[in-house]
């Protein structure tokens, strides 16, 4: 497992940097990291017009002489990115405890704890046994989540791609309990979750996870390369299942849960290609997915209970092997099919790690959906109607190209958002907040 420093370092270098505007600057040499993103946006991928902001209540200040009311922050602020921890490796995900200290997971195959959301946060490994986790291609240590009642039981799950005697078995998540010291945690259990399809490559293994408020749980996962399994309800590959984090089984509300099928149970939606970010909108309960396309069409996604979502390389099962010239929502095949609220077109951003922006903090972002992109080396941050559309998309300067590849997104409780790197190279947590 690899050793970690928790300092602030340098940005990767831009190898497919989009146009941007706006100016940038540095702090210092190897200091945090200030970047100007009012003028520094730009809009891409909707020609929409943006949608209004809403309202927000006023915020009270108090002095000794009176308790005026401060105007609401309006318009899109200024952005200040700061490297919480760097000599990292594919930080794949991260999760909060309520004390304020955050797991991450690396994809080589460890957790380690960050000791807080503010700079000069120090990184601890947890020592735990992962040396089942088959890494391979996009497989390894993936989705991590804290549990709600993570104040009683200490557990957290990790999704992983899993190994008996270097043999690829399956795809599950993992139940683990950390130390009271957390210096170490142990399995309670493995699986929690079973029997998701695998490729042995690695290739499309999906893996995202995100705790409900009601503390249940949504999984991403992955098609791994076959074409009739997005389609197939007695599959979980290409779905976004639903289940209750304490038994593995299906949450109560789920579209199939009457199915005599096990499998059918936990789907909440199918018909996905490798989804690589799941998350809820505050405001509305409601779920959002981004989705890997193939040459073509990445797509974010608002999930409807039961939906299909039209990914279907085999052709109703009509051809062999797997046809990635298919449409990424056949509507042709599908007329029921759900389109997509946003598409990359082509060329793709490789999005990843999905989150809610929230706080009024945040002026005019407040509520925008922040994407991260692979391929795309930067942030998009979604700005959505009132009918969950995207209105618009605007891609801020810090994070374009200043950092490689974006894999997770988070909104940390302090309201700030964390941004992971998966370079493999001397990879970073970014803290970003408005400024």
């Amino acid at each position: 497992m690899p050793r970690h420093r928790a300092r602030r370092g340098d940005g990767s270098p831009d190898r497919d940097r989009a146009t941007r505007a706006g100016s940038w600057r540095r702090a210092g040499r190897r200091t945090i990291v200030a970047l100007v993103v009012t003028a520094a946006v730009t809009a891409v991928g909707c020609s929409a017009a943006p949608a209004a902001a809403p309202p927000r209540a006023p915020v009270t200040t108090t002095t000794a002489a009176a308790t005026p009311v401060a105007a609401p922050r309006t318009g899109v602020p200024d952005l200040q990115v700061e490297v919480l921890a760097d000599g990292l490796d594919h930080v794949w995900d991260m999760g909060f405890l309520p004390d304020g200290r955050v797991l991450f997971t690396e994809r080589d195959g460890g957790v380690s704890l960050l000791s807080s959301t503010e700079p000069g946060a120090t990184v601890t490994p947890v020592d735990a046994d992962f040396s089942d986790v088959l890494v391979n291609g996009e497989g390894g240590l993936m989705g991590l989540v804290v549990h709600a009642d993570f104040d009683r039981t200490r557990r957290f799950s990790t999704c992983q791609t899993n190994q008996v005697e270097d043999t690829a078995t399956d795809i599950r998540l993992v139940t683990w309990e950390l130390s009271t010291d957390a210096t170490s945690a142990t399995r309670v259990a493995n699986p929690l979750l079973g029997g998701l399809p695998i490729n042995p490559s690695g290739r499309h293994s999906g893996c995202r996870t995100t705790l409900a408020p009601d503390g249940t749980v949504y999984i991403g996962t992955g098609d791994t390369a076959r074409g009739a399994i997005p389609q197939d309800l007695n599959s979980l590959g290409g779905k976004v299942l639903h289940i209750d984090i304490e038994t593995g089984g299906p949450a109560p509300d789920n579209p199939f849960v009457d199915d005599p099928n096990p499998a059918r149970r936990l789907i909440y939606t199918y018909g996905h290609r490798n989804v690589q970010g799941v998350t809820v909108q505050p405001t509305t309960g409601d779920v959002f997915s981004a989705e890997h396309g193939p040459d073509t069409d990445d797509e974010v996604n608002r999930l409807e209970p039961g939906a299909n979502y039209g990914w279907d390389p085999s052709q109703g099962g009509t051809v062999g092997g797997y046809d990635e010239d298919v449409p990424m929502t056949d509507l042709e095949r599908f007329p029921d099919a759900v389109a997509a609220i946003w598409s990359s077109g082509s060329p793709v951003e490789a999005i990843s790690g999905a989150g809610f922006i929230s706080g009024p903090q945040w002026g005019d972002l407040d509520g925008a959906l922040a994407v991260g992109a692979l391929r795309g080396q930067k942030l998009l941050l979604m700005r959505l109607a009132a009918d969950g559309s995207v209105a618009e998309v605007l891609t801020p300067a810090p994070l374009d190209g200043e950092f490689g590849r974006l894999r997770g997104v988070r909104l940390a409780p302090d309201g700030s958002l964390l941004v992971s790197t998966s370079n493999g190279r001397d990879d970073k947590i970014l803290r970003v907040t408005p400024v």
